[in-house]
């Protein structure tokens, strides 16, 4: 869900992104408080649809942001069927689902850019502290750019696992993923002590 940003001239989209996120915090606090019957949570899904549909998102954009949790809330949703009830787990995917699609309305309608000056604003009394808030942008820079590094080397790892007819498991994924992003992070600090930085 980083990097995906949708241009466009809603009233989302015009927000400021320190809004945004305090907004999205609270949101996602309120989703976990108050909704706690299948009706609650119904209304919070055709809420967050309204809010996709509220700042002109395509389906396909809010498909793709949301699609990759779907198997998760699928695999949660068996395990509270079968511990609790089905209306419990409704309540409990439904919560996550909704939780992440508001989590996607304010990354798709917001530049990483202003999300990171958001944060800085938002950490800038600690410099009174001492605290190099430079350096935690830095931080969350480099996170979020090494988010979709990392899903490409995982790509390019499974890619190479088939054309050599391996079978799928964590010996044969995870460790080259692994040393590629130990590789990635040497490169990472080797830029960083070149450019002066601590």
């Amino acid at each position: 869900m980083i990097g995906v940003y949708v241009p466009g001239r809603s009233l989302l989209h015009r927000l400021p992104a320190g809004f945004k996120i305090v907004a999205l915090m609270a949101s996602i606090i309120t989703l976990a408080v108050v909704v706690r019957t299948p009706i609650a949570a119904g209304i919070a899904l055709a809420v967050t649809v309204a809010t996709f549909a509220l700042a002109w998102i395509p389906p396909r954009h809010a498909w793709s942001q949301v699609k990759g949790v779907v198997w998760v809330l699928a695999a949660l949703f068996v395990f509270q069927w079968i511990i609790t009830d089905a209306a419990r787990a409704f309540v409990v995917c439904a919560v996550l689902l909704a939780s992440v699609g508001l989590a996607a309305v304010v990354t798709l309608t917001t530049r990483t850019t202003d999300m990171l000056d958001a944060i800085i604003t938002g950490l800038s009394p600690l410099r009174r502290l001492g605290v190099r808030t430079d350096l935690i942008a830095m931080a969350f820079a480099l996170t979020i750019r090494s988010i979709p590094l990392i899903a490409e080397v995982l790509a390019q790892v499974d890619e190479a696992r088939r054309a050599r007819g391996l079978r799928a498991g964590p010996r044969v994924l995870l460790a080259p993923t692994v040393l590629a992003a130990l590789q990635t992070a040497d490169g990472f600090a080797e830029t960083l002590a070149a450019r002066g930085m601590d």
